[in-house]
């Protein structure tokens, strides 16, 4: 349930999770492949996917500074009455879904920015479509997920999208526990898996097309 306290720190709690998670570089893939920019990298000896990790993982770090700094400002001035979490089981669970969620977050990106190998005009508005209707109704970052209807939130739970927002953040607050926090976390790691292999089998498709139209 939401008191006064947890309904405060559920949308605090957004506002720094989505800075960590939902800041990414790679949206800038879909131009490099649509540009052939992505050949000056292929020549390189280094992996194109780490590459761009590592620029996400940088942004995050700031984005979470920036989030962090606004954070203590508005407590400092407003002293609203968040909840802090003391469970170490609580925390460590929270810590690991934030990490499940930011590999999701990329792979999500990173098969959309995949889409101009085979059409390089719709690269943008594919990531609109995902990024900002789909992920922003369905992650939780607009409202939380279990104010919707039992039979839609069984739907949206079984996607990857609220492991992104919803998920740490009702782990953060102690409202998901024992065999559900465990079954949470089993499926943001299957999504990981599965997103993971998915990228690997696309962006090989993509690359042999690339490489054939010689851009």
């Amino acid at each position: 349930g939401y008191d006064r306290a947890k309904i405060l720190t559920y949308v605090f709690a957004i506002m720094i999770v989505r800075a960590l998670v939902f800041s990414a570089r790679a949206m800038d893939v879909s131009r490099d492949i649509a540009q052939g920019d992505l050949s000056n990298y292929l020549l390189k000896p280094l992996s194109y996917l780490k590459y761009w990790f590592t620029r996400d993982v940088s942004s995050k770090v700031l984005n979470l500074i920036f989030a962090g700094a606004e954070f203590i400002i508005l407590f400092l001035i407003l002293r609203p009455p968040f909840f802090f979490q003391g469970d170490t089981v609580a925390l460590l669970a929270f810590t690991a879904s934030i990490i499940l969620a930011i590999m999701i977050y990329f792979f999500i990106l990173f098969l959309i920015s995949s889409i101009p190998f085979w059409a390089p005009e719709i690269g943008w508005g594919s990531h609109f479509l995902v990024t900002v209707v789909i992920i922003e109704a369905f992650s939780g970052a607009l409202f939380p997920i279990n104010i919707l209807p039992q039979g839609l939130q069984s739907f949206i739970m079984a996607t990857p999208f609220p492991y992104l927002i919803y998920f740490p953040v009702q782990v953060y607050l102690g409202n998901i526990q024992g065999s559900a926090l465990m079954g949470g976390l089993m499926v943001a790691l299957a999504w990981t898996g599965v997103l993971w292999f998915s990228l690997k089998f696309i962006w090989q498709k993509g690359l042999k097309v690339y490489q054939a139209i010689g851009r």
